[in-house]
């Protein structure tokens, strides 16, 4: 299969896994205890939407450029986020708590596969280079990560300033 055909339905696996946890997580979370923090549907949902959105322009991005670029080394770097995303939460999470976490499923059925076969040929056709994902990868998987705290708080403020507004009539 095409670099093109991976990335489309690997893109269109993670938007099924932000799906499923946009619709059962922030529950599930309440009674996570040291696994999740509680998060409200608010604010996990704007996180998820300003994610899913980064993922969609980073395809089309390195898809729309050339091989080696900042940008194929950007989505292959999110590509390798959600592949670790499998483990960490998901798997481990659901292990350890003996009970389903939310977005477990989709994780293991599309993220993990599709994520797999995109960074194998993504470096075996050149797209990216090993020697340069391997730290990219890891980094901007990091970056995704430490940006969810920020994301929660960015939520949390528009969605509370959207309701105010709301119940004032603004």
């Amino acid at each position: 299969m095409s670099l093109i055909g991976l990335s489309c339905l690997f893109t269109l696996g993670v938007l099924a896994h932000n799906t499923e946890e946009a619709l059962f997580l922030p529950a599930w979370s309440r009674t996570a205890g040291r696994w999740h923090a509680p998060v409200g549907p608010r604010e996990f949902i704007f996180a998820v939407a300003v994610l899913s959105i980064l993922l969609v322009a980073l395809a089309a991005a390195a898809l729309s450029s050339q091989p080696r670029s900042v940008w194929a080394y950007a989505f292959s770097g999110y590509v390798f986020a959600m592949v670790a995303n499998v483990i960490v939460p998901h798997a481990a999470g659901t292990l350890a708590l003996r009970r389903y976490m939310p977005g477990t499923a989709t994780a293991l059925l599309f993220n993990l596969p599709l994520g797999i076969l995109f960074l194998r040929e993504a470096i075996s056709q050149g797209f990216v280079a090993w020697r340069t994902l391997m730290w990219v990868a890891p980094a901007t998987a990091i970056a995704i990560v430490a940006s969810i705290p920020l994301l929660f708080a960015i939520g949390r403020k528009w969605t509370a300033k959207k309701s105010s507004d709301r119940k004032t009539g603004i």
